[in-house]
């Protein structure tokens, strides 16, 4: 199975375990709907673990960071843009990055 098939499953299982919880408290069953919602907190768990484990949510390094912006850099200048406006641009971006909040 992939990623995306588990996580779809798992957001399946969620929606299931939200209008369980809804029904179930409708018709005035605390124990279901505490049942359906375990099933739907565990579902969301493991969206967690599957996103944590896959290659798609990889913490890259900095010297991988600054090889790929470089490549990218280079490539803009190869199809015509300005080296120095390119390069202001970067930096820019990196002063806005520092000053804007987590």
């Amino acid at each position: 199975m992939t990623p995306i098939v588990i996580r779809r499953l798992l957001v399946a299982v969620c929606v299931a375990g939200i209008a369980g919880m809804i029904v179930t408290s409708i018709t005035d069953t605390p124990e279901g709907a505490l049942t359906f919602g375990l099933v739907t907190a565990v579902a969301a768990f493991g969206m967690i673990l599957v996103t944590a484990v896959t290659n798609g949510g990889r913490a890259t390094s900095d010297d991988e960071l600054g090889e790929a912006l470089e490549d990218r850099v280079a490539r803009l200048v190869a199809s015509g843009a300005d080296e120095r406006t390119v390069r202001a641009l970067v930096r820019d971006a990196i002063r806005l990055g520092r000053q804007s909040p987590p």
